[in-house]
C-alpha cells in the first residue's frame, strides 16, 4: 500500500517502512508527526483520489534533522572578468513512515 502526501508544500510517495528526506519540518529526533493532506491511496488494484484530499492519515517519526549535499552555484560572464561561486546545503529532515490509516 503506498499514498501521495503534501509534505510541507511538495508531494511525496510514502509506503510504511520506508525513510524519506523532506524540507526541514519542526521537531527533534524521535518525535511522531502526522500528515492529514493525503492526496491518494492505492492498495494493489483498489485506488483512492480525493477531491482534493481523503481523510486518511499517514503517521511518521523524525529519525534526524541534517544538512543535504552541497550544490556549487557557479556565475560566469564571458570577456568581463566576472565569476561568481556560491555553495549551498539544504536543510533536510528524515522521516520513517510509519503507518497508514
Amino acid at each position: 500500500m503506498y499514498a501521495i502526501v503534501e509534505i510541507a508544500g511538495q508531494q511525496f510517495k510514502v509506503e510504511a517502512g520506508r525513510e524519506i528526506f523532506v524540507n526541514r519540518l519542526e521537531g527533534k529526533q524521535g518525535d511522531k508527526v502526522e500528515f492529514s493532506e493525503v492526496l491518494l491511496t492505492a492498495d494493489g488494484d483498489k485506488i483512492s483520489v480525493g477531491t482534493p484530499s481523503l481523510k486518511t492519515k499517514v503517521k511518521a517519526t523524525i529519525l534526524s534533522q541534517m544538512k543535504g549535499d552541497k550544490v556549487i552555484v557557479f556565475k560566469k560572464k564571458r570577456r568581463k572578468g566576472y565569476q561568481v561561486k556560491n555553495g549551498h546545503r539544504q536543510y533536510l529532515t528524515k522521516l520513517s513512515i510509519d503507518s497508514i490509516s
